[in-house]
């Protein structure tokens, strides 16, 4: 359970996993907790830190002193951490539904770089495959939770704009802000078109799963079947062999041609020292997994009293707030890998984590919807899913000849900030007009 002796080469050799307290033997910045590295005369026998010590009743508490420090100094973002505490007593007493909503809002994003944190040093001990598998299951495990806790109250509009923010803000926001990130330091950055365009031309295909049930919907709008019945059949249907695909990629990607995605996991692979062991990544994994999804009962349980007083949208809060919790510890490692020109693992983060939330999770919850008894469709709004059609039109031209630039950044990041915009001005009791629109332009003048 100790920390490898796999240290960094020299002061400079820092990432964005780099601890932000440099843990030296001769001289502790914690205070009091110095003695858990050790010093000569405390230990009684040489430099051997306290957490490494022979005596088991000294070794176990120092060594979880330890981990616990070096898990808490592992993200800048974790400093956060005081809004968890503060937003669950804020929403077990019930009060100010505001105040709940924004602090746990903040105390999410902690939560979610301590998720990933854990997630990434249990993977790492587990071989390629199932490390693989490790990450694709919780890389995006607090949209997932939050998303489940929005269907068991039935709040299927959260649902659906909170898995189409999600994708895009990765294929919009962080992928543009990769390009800016490595284009102000360079004047092209290239990357694997082929991975590249394996990633979009999935994410095409999901675009298009969105597209005919909405298409669906409008066209039975006047007809005298059971619509809904027919869309739930159609979203199961559709849900069901997302999941084989995704399943199909998982295999492609780790399997048979994981030749294709060598450079980008040994762009990954650094000589990191690993933190965790499998128990302790294990027991963390448990203990943030539970405190998001309390968060997330709150967080969830305030946006009504969010709506009401603030007048903002259930779409907005869910495609453009709620992502950003989620995401935002993913965000800042795709944006310090591009500055360091590592595109092909920033690329893989950006539209990686889309094609999981599309592939993955969102069909995922259809089926969830389906098991508990909650009519969660893949019929989005035709306005949500002609913008999502329209944002990995964008993406696929600006990814498919393998190379970036700060310009492209922008374009990304100004198609997403208008969206932002017309999601905010979007009406919650907005429907969908395409079929009537259709209609009247195929009615005889």
């Amino acid at each position: 359970m100790s920390r490898s002796d796999n240290q960094m080469d020299g002061p400079n050799d820092s990432n964005e996993r780099t601890p932000l307290v440099n843990n030296s033997s001769t001289n502790s910045t914690l205070g009091n907790l110095g003695t858990l590295h050790g010093r000569q005369g405390i230990v009684g026998s040489g430099n051997k830190p306290l957490y490494e010590d022979d005596r088991a009743w000294v070794r176990w508490p120092m060594n979880f002193l330890h981990l616990t420090w070096e898990t808490l100094t592992s993200n800048y973002v974790n400093i956060l951490l005081v809004f968890v505490p503060a937003g669950i007593i804020l929403g077990a007493l019930d009060l100010n539904p505001t105040a709940v909503f924004i602090v746990n809002f903040l105390a999410i994003m902690p939560l979610a770089a301590l998720l990933s944190f854990a997630t990434e040093e249990l993977s790492a001990k587990m071989g390629q495959t199932l490390g693989g598998l490790m990450n694709a299951s919780f890389g995006n495990a607090v949209e997932l939770i939050v998303s489940i806790v929005a269907l068991m109250k039935g709040e299927i509009r959260i649902v659906q704009a909170s898995m189409l923010g999600s994708i895009l803000s990765n294929i919009l926001l962080v992928l543009g802000c990769c390009f800016i990130s490595s284009g102000i330091m360079r004047e092209e950055s290239r990357f694997n078109e082929t991975v590249a365009s394996t990633m979009s031309s999935l994410m095409a295909v999901a675009a298009t799963s969105l597209i005919i049930p909405a298409t669906l919907y409008s066209t039975l709008n006047d007809s005298n079947h059971d619509t809904e019945a027919n869309i739930l059949v159609l979203s199961r249907g559709t849900a069901i062999i997302m999941l084989i695909l995704y399943c199909l990629y998982l295999v492609f990607q780790l399997k048979t041609h994981k030749k294709l995605f060598d450079a980008e996991a040994q762009e990954g692979e650094e000589d990191e020292a690993q933190i965790l062991g499998p128990v302790p990544a294990t027991i963390c994994l448990i203990l943030v997994t539970l405190l998001v999804a309390v968060c997330a009962e709150y967080l969830v349980d305030s946006i009504d009293a969010i709506v009401e007083e603030a007048g903002i949208s259930k779409t907005f809060i869910g495609l453009i707030l709620l992502p950003i919790v989620g995401n935002a510890a993913e965000h800042v490692t795709a944006v310090v890998v591009a500055y360091k020109d590592k595109m092909d693992l920033a690329v893989g983060v950006a539209i990686g984590s889309s094609m999981q939330i599309a592939l993955f999770v969102t069909p995922f919850l259809v089926i969830l919807g389906w098991i508990v008894g909650q009519p969660m469709t893949l019929n989005f709004e035709g306005f949500e899913t002609v913008v999502f059609f329209l944002s990995v039109l964008v993406v696929n031209y600006l990814i498919q000849d393998g190379k970036s630039n700060y310009l492209e950044g922008c374009m990304c990041l100004g198609t997403y900030i208008i969206i932002a915009i017309a999601f905010y001005v979007y009406p919650e009791d907005a429907g969908s007009k395409i079929g009537v629109t259709v209609k009247e332009w195929l009615r005889p003048q």
